[in-house]
């Protein structure tokens, strides 16, 4: 089965190089079609990163990533890369453009180039519908980002990667800028969607707890590396690498239920 997204050996080194840091050291994975896949680590380990590599946002100094078995050095896959994923960012004040209402902001990707071409009701049409699928009132679109709530500016958020009705969804830990009282509520709201839409999601976070919550599988990272990969039932009951096994004492009471995972 060829994957959705694959990564070869990328390599990515940030600052000089006497005295900077590999972001990515050698990283290899991918991600096969309507899996749900949990990519944690302690910060700086390198997860946001490698997101922002498999979106083709930043080019790394080696390696290779494909596309659905296709290399990203092809303009005609990254185009298609555009339009099949979406990206949602961890804080909605920076990724939300503060002079577009949500209606502008929402619907921008169906103007991009890649977009596939739609008339001016077909655009609100899929608006509306998008608003609806998140929890946002359609009625709302002349509003500006300021005027919600963060929980709200995060479905903003999805709702803008979600309008151009993707198959991939990478989230890059999009509920770590939120209070915890609308944390449940923003997770429930993406597992939701993903199991309606059969997206498959590349989910960053810190927290193994949301990870359970979210994924199937997971891989965790350290040093730019990825350390330890299986399916998340195995990860949790066995963990070998001990970054694993720190992150997993860091949660407190945390069972392991088989029959929940």
């Amino acid at each position: 089965m060829i994957s959705e997204i694959e990564v070869e050996d990328l390599h990515l080194h940030l600052g000089p190089r006497s005295s900077g840091i590999d972001a990515l050291d050698g990283v290899s994975l991918h991600v096969d079609r309507g899996e749900r896949l949990g990519l944690v680590g302690e910060s700086g380990s390198g997860k946001s990163t490698l997101l922002k590599v498999m979106m083709a946002l930043r080019e790394p100094d080696s390696g290779v990533v494909r596309f659905r078995g296709r290399p990203l050095s092809d303009a005609a896959t990254v185009r298609d890369l555009r339009r099949s994923v979406a990206i949602v960012f961890q804080d909605p004040r920076s990724s939300l453009d503060p002079r577009m209402n949500i209606g502008q902001a929402i619907t921008e990707p169906l103007r991009s180039p890649v977009a596939l071409r739609m008339t001016r009701q077909e655009r609100k049409d899929r608006l509306t519908k998008v608003m609806t699928d998140v929890g946002l009132d359609p009625e709302a679109t002349s509003r500006f980002p300021h005027e919600f709530s963060g929980g709200q500016r995060q479905r903003i958020a999805i709702a803008r990667a979600l309008v151009t009705e993707p198959d991939v969804l990478l989230a890059d830990e999009p509920v770590s800028a939120l209070d915890v009282s609308v944390r449940a509520q923003v997770l429930n709201l993406l597992n939701d969607l993903v199991s309606e839409r059969g997206l498959t999601m590349v989910f960053v976070s810190h927290d193994l707890t949301v990870v359970r919550h979210l994924c199937d599988t997971v891989a965790v990272m350290s040093a730019g590396r990825i350390v330890e990969r299986g399916r998340l039932s195995e990860v949790y009951r066995d963990p070998q690498h001990e970054v694993t096994q720190e992150l997993l004492a860091a949660i407190p009471h945390l069972r392991v239920d088989d029959s929940t995972l």
